[in-house]
Parts: C-alpha cells; structure tokens; sequence
C-alpha cells in the first residue's frame, strides 16, 4: 500500500531583498528601498521538502506587510501538522480554516506544498500546471517613477538589454505622468509594448483627463483609481486597452469585470490570491473567457521568480500579455537554480518542484519552526 507523505514541519525565513537601483517609487510617494521577504520551508515525514516565498510590496500597496505573514503562518501552520501537503484543495481549505482572510499569508505555505508534489512525481511544476509553451516567455520591465526624461533614460537602457514591454509608474501629477508617457513613447517602436500603470493613484477625474491627453498615445491603460466602480468609469471613457490590477483579488472579481466588460487584461499576481492553486483557478478561467494576463507577484527574489516562471510558461502564449523577473531587481540570491532573464525572456526550470534549492548561508536561522 502506498505511503504519503505528511507535514512535520513548517518553517519561516526572514530575509532582506535590497534593490539593484536603490529605490523603487510608484502612486503617492510611496516607495520601498529594501524589501522585507519571508521563505517557508515544508518538511515531511518522508525526507522531501518544499519552499515558497512571499514578499509585499511594503505595507501600504495592498492589505499585506511583510511581518503579517510571519504572524498569520503562526496561526495556520499548526492546522496543518499531519496533514498530506499533496493534497491541495484539503491544505487550502485547512489554511481558511483556521484563519480568515489574508490570503497572502497562506501563498508561501501553497507554493511549498506544490513544490513538494512536482519532487514526489518527479516533475517541474511547470507540466503540472498543464505544461510548458515554447522556450520561454517576454517579460516587463517596471520603470520606478522619475521625472519624464529620467524615465526615457531607463526605458532606453532596458531595452538595449532586450526588454520590449514597459511598464511605467505614474498615478502622480497628472501633467507630469502625460509627460512621462509622451517622452518615454517617443524612443519606442511599434514593436514595443508601452503600459501606464497608475497603481491606484489618480481620482476618476485626473484619470480621465489623462486618458483623452494619451489619445494618439500607444499605451495601456493599468489600475487608474483606488476602486472598481471609479476604474469602470474611466474605462468608458478611452478607448485604450485597459489593464485592472489591484482590484483583482478573487475568481468572482475576474467574472464581475468580464460581465461588466471592464478590462482586457487582469494582472494576476499570486500572493494576492493565496498562492498557485488558487491563481491556477484564476489563471485557468481567464483562458477560457479569452482574457490575456500579467502574470506575477506583489514582489520578491528567486523563489518567487521560479514560482512566476512556472505559472506564465505553462499559460498560452495567445493570453500571457506579460511577466517579470523581480531576481533581476534586487542584489541578493537567496536560492540556486532560480531562472535567469535572456534578452527579456524567461524560461521555468525542468528540474522537479521549483527546481530551486535555498541558499541556507543566505537565509539564516528560521524566525518561526512549528512541528
């Protein structure tokens, strides 16, 4: 009779990710110059371990902090002794259980436990996910909010490094994000993929005015106010492709913005929705709708990256609009076999699981071990 494996452990990490250019800004003055990330390790009672990596983009872009996941796995952690990390749906059912809510907190624990089934079958999460498409696939670039001709200078030096789709950060003074767009649409060809991304900065009217500025502008349109009802409103008002992001936190939201037809793309960023199997319902149901996709994380470092990797390269190709490589933002390596950026492409690992392993020099000694 077959033996499965059961959870013994859950461990917690806490590591800092500082950022290659110093600072990333977007909406609101809101910046971050080192991001607080946090490793989970489960180990089983058959010698196979999982790892998965959560890191918030500070605590004032979503309803996420770095030092509420530490705090959230210590209350879900114990409901999961014993139980087959295998078994997904019954570890996410569990992990609601015992707490409500904060789906962040429950993405690392997910990962880990999808990473533990493709080492048990042999498999990259990847072919588990459905299976890899192609190569690899493009990614963004995310352009931290400058001044206009700052901006220009990054966007040009990224894309003599392969980057073909770029992501810039407005949602400020209205006059200076137009500027922003114009100056950096100026340096790009048809070829490459130019997104306004207003994280929830603008009032509906400032979104409205810069969209009829942008008019004759090639540019997408993302997450131009704070709610869904404001964001609707805009998208009535361009006819530009538009982009919802950070009202994007559920299954139910993508099927209330199909109904109301009030996007072209969602971005889907893992963590925000509880981890893989989640975001693979997600992921799955945009595809059949006929709806495209930014595929990521709030943020993060090598973990986080291979997770992404895994998701986007198993999505076709007709409905991944984008993905990125946050490793390549920030200065510190925290796992080895972690996928590399290529001239603006991304290719998930074919090693088992993740296809990582910590770096344990790096990570230190586990801030939380429940068993």
């Amino acid at each position: 009779m077959m033996m499965f494996p059961k959870i013994k452990k859950i461990q917690a990490f806490q590591v800092d990710l500082p950022l290659c250019e110093g600072v990333y800004k977007w909406s609101g003055g809101k910046s971050v110059d080192v991001f607080d990330s946090t490793v989970v390790a489960v180990h089983t009672d058959a010698g196979i371990s999982g790892y998965g990596e959560v890191c918030p983009l500070g605590p004032a872009y979503l309803a996420a902090y770095a030092s509420g996941v530490r705090s959230g796995i210590a209350e879900v952690a114990p409901h999961l002794i014993g139980l087959n990390p295998t078994e997904l749906s019954v570890v996410n059912d569990r992990m609601d259980f015992g707490l409500r809510g904060h789906p962040y907190v429950k993405s690392a624990i997910d990962i880990a436990c999808w990473d533990i089934l493709g080492k048990l079958a042999g498999l990259p999460i990847v072919s588990l996910l459905g299976g890899r498409y192609g190569e690899s696939f493009p990614l963004y670039r995310a352009i931290s909010q400058e001044d206009p001709a700052e901006m220009a200078r990054k966007v040009a030096s990224y894309r003599s490094e392969g980057y073909r789709k770029f992501q810039l950060k407005v949602g400020g003074n209205p006059d200076t994000d137009i500027a922003r767009v114009q100056e950096v649409a100026q340096i790009l060809s048809n070829r490459d993929v130019l997104v306004a991304d207003a994280n929830t900065g603008w009032s509906q009217h400032q979104a409205i005015r810069v969209v009829d500025a942008l008019r004759d502008v090639d540019v997408y349109i993302e997450q131009p106010c704070a709610s869904y009802r404001e964001c609707l409103t805009v998208r009535t008002h361009t006819s530009k492709p538009f982009i919802l992001d950070e009202v994007i936190d559920s299954l139910a939201m993508v099927v209330e913005g199909l109904k109301d037809r009030a996007m072209d793309v969602v971005n889907l960023k893992i963590s925000k929705v509880g981890g893989l199997t989640k975001a693979r319902q997600i992921r799955d149901l945009c595809v059949s709708l006929g709806i495209a996709m930014t595929i990521e994380d709030s943020w993060g470092g090598d973990i986080t990256t291979a997770t992404i990797a895994h998701l986007a390269h198993s999505t076709p190709p007709e409905y991944l609009f984008s993905s990125t490589d946050f490793n390549s933002y920030v200065t510190k390596s925290i796992a080895d076999g972690a996928p590399r950026r290529q001239g603006g492409c991304l290719a998930a690992s074919t090693s088992p699981g993740l296809g990582i392993e910590p770096r344990w020099d790096v990570l230190g000694d586990p801030v939380l071990s429940i068993s």
